[in-house]
């Protein structure tokens, strides 16, 4: 829980005296091994390299411009689950996964999808990625083997591989097979605080992996679909209960009519959240600007001691999205509303909470928005989710840099990676988009479409393509035990040793997990 003694804190912050309020505590004299007291994991879901340098080149005009570009540590992930792996095997008649033994290459095997990401490997492998060829307009659906959002988020909180639909939860389903999250570890065995921040409903896959448990990532809350276990939402709220949840989500709107199985939270659990005491809690109201008003409300979490709660979203559950223009040699993003924040905007106020408090803390940051871009092919939309991270990131960043708050980059782990690819995007190297430039796009059959050809689309799903890891803090030389691990003499790590890492890191005590074999 917020801990009691930020109220003096703040009054000490706001005190006209000028105050050294923390000592800062370096690696090497923190108790139990740790490494690092704050975490923090950005997560761009669905984004992939080529997406990274669209944006930047939108930004900049350059290719490698954005916040976390110049993070030291970089590396590549593999992000298979067990349903990815299972259809490989089937594939070249081998067996299917076995925790205790297992094929990595099966997952993802370099020497078809390369032992780097598009671009940096420009030898094209649609044929292991696509189940039709990228050249193939009327079956764009198709795509091969790829992990979804709520696999890939449980390798990264819990270290363990499993099944596509599955939170924080083994494969197999079978009663019991919960398992303790990165956020729950560290609170168990630190007390540290914990958050969880997205652009999507908060109960969503990315978001619930790390504050939930559930077989099915679609249970949303209790009641929903006639779901009669303990929902997604009611966990989170009722029983995980972060000291920071900022999100979409808001069940009335797109929904005025409260109808049960389009919401992501039931009215009553609304209701009873809203009254809360223990929360300090901020809803999207029509016309109203949100940003002074969640400064403010996280200013009141910390002095009267509660946790945080924003409940945010539009017609789908989703922030709406920065809106890139056109206007060459002069880019520019606006906000689509004021009335939900931007992610950097929840960053900042979540650490303004989280950071107070002095058994560090876990903060999980999703910029969901970038997937949904993808599905659609919507190369504007993507650079606008993508723009929303790199901010979200440089806040951060700007956070930590602070002087004489307690953080920095000797106790401090920021991680900014991607749970999956999607949509085999290309940018035609013969037709490049400058700094400001958009493609000239169709969009009018719900599916984008570039006659200048200036970008292409090979699927509008996930894809098993490699992604990006970028670390920053002193406990990111962690990473290095990782690389070309299961893969020799690559830069590859798997999605679960981001696991492995901030758990090293935090100096936890870690029981057995499933996913250690390499053969």
């Amino acid at each position: 829980m917020v801990k009691n003694c930020r109220r003096v804190l703040l009054l000490l912050l706001f005190s006209a005296a000028p105050l050294f309020l923390f000592v800062p505590v370096f690696a090497d004299e923190m108790p139990g091994g740790q490494f690092a007291k704050h975490i923090i994991l950005f997560i761009g879901d669905g984004m992939q390299l080529e997406h990274e340098i669209a944006a930047s080149r939108y930004l900049t005009g350059k290719d490698n411009s954005l916040s976390f570009h110049s993070f030291p540590t970089q590396l590549h992930v593999t992000t298979w689950d067990i349903n990815t792996y299972n259809e490989y095997a089937d594939k070249s008649n081998a067996p299917h996964y076995d925790p205790a033994h297992f094929d990595p290459n099966i997952g993802y095997d370099p020497s078809r999808g390369g032992a780097r990401p598009y671009p940096l490997a420009r030898d094209g492998r649609e044929s292991y990625f696509l189940e039709y060829p990228a050249s193939d307009p009327e079956h764009r659906n198709g795509r091969g083997p790829a992990t979804d959002s709520a696999s890939s988020a449980t390798a990264f909180a819990t270290g363990n591989k499993t099944e596509s639909g599955n939170i924080a939860w083994l494969a197999g389903d079978a009663p019991g097979g919960s398992v303790d999250s990165i956020a729950a570890l560290m609170r168990q065995q630190h007390g540290a605080a914990i958050g969880v921040i997205s652009t999507v409903p908060f109960n969503h896959a990315t978001p619930a992996a790390f504050v939930s448990h559930n077989t099915a990532r679609g249970n949303y809350f209790t009641g929903y679909k006639g779901y009669a276990g303990m929902g997604i939402a009611d966990e989170i709220i009722k029983i995980t209960r972060p000291d920071v949840v900022i999100g979409g989500g808001h069940p009335l709107w797109g929904n005025p009519d409260n109808v049960v199985d389009k919401g992501f939270m039931s009215r009553s659990l609304y209701e009873e959240l809203s009254h809360m005491h223990e929360y300090a809690f901020i809803e999207r109201i029509e016309g109203s600007d949100c940003r002074d008003a969640l400064n403010k409300t996280a200013a009141r979490a910390v002095i009267e001691g509660r946790r945080l709660f924003g409940l945010f979203g539009g017609e789908g559950g989703n922030f709406e999205t920065p809106v890139p223009a056109h206007d060459p040699g002069n880019p520019h993003i606006d906000r689509a509303t004021n009335e939900n924040p931007l992610l950097a905007e929840a960053v900042t106020s979540a650490l303004d909470v989280l950071a107070l408090d002095h058994n560090g803390f876990f903060l999980l940051a999703e910029q969901g928005d970038i997937d949904w871009a993808n599905h659609a092919n919507d190369y504007k939309w993507m650079i606008g989710t993508v723009w929303d991270l790199h901010q979200a990131v440089q806040a951060a960043v700007d956070f930590v840099d602070r002087p004489n708050d307690g953080l920095d980059w000797s106790n401090t782990l920021i991680i900014v990676t991607a749970d999956h690819s999607n949509s085999f995007m290309r940018l035609n190297g013969d037709k490049p988009l400058g700094a400001g430039e958009l493609p000239v796009q169709d969009c009018a059959s719900g599916l984008c479409r570039y006659p200048d050809g200036s970008v292409s689309y090979g699927a509008r799903g996930h894809t098993n393509e490699l992604v990006m890891l970028y670390a920053r803090g002193d406990a990111a030389a962690l990473f290095e035990q990782y690389r070309g691990q299961r893969y020799p003499g690559t830069d590859i790590i798997d999605n679960t040793n981001i696991f492995d890492v901030m758990a090293q890191a935090a100096g936890l005590q870690v029981g057995q997990t499933v996913s250690r074999s390499t053969r």
